[in-house]
């Protein structure tokens, strides 16, 4: 059984709505705020729900491709989010913590003073060893495969 092109798009703007509802349920029930590179992972999840709206409309292959060229972005957010998580490389330095050596005691505690409450280098939650940040970019490359399938999909 094939699925057809609308069924593929609604299920790939679906899964970005799912994920856009589960980031919200770990911010507002879970007590879990958003970090900034988290925020960054939301925004192509709420354009792709939008191309998908916009694709059950209008037809072509465009839309579809731009809706996986969406999840693609939050998918390349999250694994640069995962690697800021594990120290691999810096975050940016907003949401990062840094070398404080060199800084005298004053310089220091107005860092503290004016440091984020939400860091990006420390994962608030892990299933299996893999942040949320990890489980968007996986799950965010699944979505790409159903996006480029409803794109290859005739009408």
């Amino acid at each position: 059984m094939t699925l057809s092109r609308p069924h593929l798009i609604l299920l790939a703007a679906g899964g970005s709505a799912a994920a856009m509802l589960g980031a919200l349920a770990f911010q507002y029930v879970g007590d879990m705020p958003p970090c900034k590179l988290c925020y960054w992972q939301r925004y192509p999840h709420v354009a792709a729900i939008a191309i998908g709206v916009i694709a059950l409309m209008v037809p072509g292959r465009f839309w579809p491709l731009m809706g996986g060229l969406a999840a693609l972005t939050t998918a390349a957010i999250g694994l640069y989010h995962t690697g800021v998580e594990r120290k691999l490389w810096a975050g940016p330095a907003s949401c990062t913590s840094s070398d404080n050596s060199g800084l005298s005691t004053a310089e220091l505690m107005d860092k503290i003073m004016n440091a984020p409450i939400v860091r990006c280098d420390e994962a608030p939650w892990e299933l299996f060893t893999l942040s949320m940040a990890s489980w968007n970019a996986i799950f965010s490359l699944g979505l790409v495969l159903v996006w480029v399938l409803a794109a290859k999909t005739r009408v």
